[in-house]
């Protein structure tokens, strides 16, 4: 049975961890922390939730946020409207802000997660090791969760909400929900995400399948 390096994170005693069958756990030998754990169907769950994350982030940007009326008059506007209005009025550091904490480092999130997840679904069904390139992506993950700020996004949008009511009728639109429903998405999205066993699926120049970066488990947990 291949066995790989494992630091605990409570004691930082190294020591051997055996590959783990499904459902299974492994605790530190001297202080008893988890030191990892073998989820049943964990990479399709995640997969789910990382389509269903896609598809509701495409809803989000593409349906409008809020519908305002005042006087008569009628407007609404999607994410990357009220960015557009910002870099009109000279915002341009807020509006790069928001671009990127909101639409560009989520959809990178996405887009990286579901190249890994598919590939590392995909070579598991062949019988074969992961492609070496998923490592960097999974390095990259990690960054792109920490700017992904949906959830920011959203509370400052329920407070614009309560001001403006005071002086214009406001409707929750599409785009609102997703957003909600995202933040939601997100968290369950990484609580099944186990970065360790698509590191132990990646094939490695100068090391067996499952011995080399067990180390970088930690990717997951970003």
């Amino acid at each position: 049975m291949t066995k790989t390096l494992l630091a605990c994170r409570g004691c930082d005693l190294l020591q051997q961890l055996p590959r783990l069958a499904r459902g299974e756990r492994a605790h530190c030998a001297r202080c008893g922390h988890l030191l990892a754990m073998q989820t049943v169907d964990s990479l399709d769950r995640c997969l789910a939730l990382t389509v269903a994350a896609a598809v509701l982030f495409v809803v989000a940007n593409a349906t409008p946020l809020i519908e305002l009326s005042a006087a008569g008059r009628t407007s609404s506007t999607t994410i990357i409207g009220g960015v557009a209005q910002m870099w009109r009025h000279d915002e341009r550091i807020t509006a790069a802000i928001v671009a990127f904490c909101a639409m560009i480092a989520p959809a990178a999130f996405l887009v990286g997660l579901l190249t890994v997840l598919t590939a590392a679904r995909r070579s598991s069904a062949l019988g074969k090791q992961a492609p070496r390139w998923i490592g960097e992506i999974l390095r990259w993950i990690r960054y792109l969760h920490a700017w992904s700020l949906l959830e920011v996004m959203l509370l400052g949008l329920l407070v614009a909400l309560v001001k403006i009511t005071q002086s214009a009728q406001v409707t929750a639109d599409v785009g609102i929900f997703s957003i909600a429903a995202l933040t939601f998405l997100f968290p369950a999205i990484l609580a099944n995400f186990n970065a360790r066993e698509i590191w132990e699926r990646i094939e490695w120049t100068t090391a067996t399948p499952g011995s080399g970066p067990a180390g970088d488990g930690s990717v997951g947990s970003a």
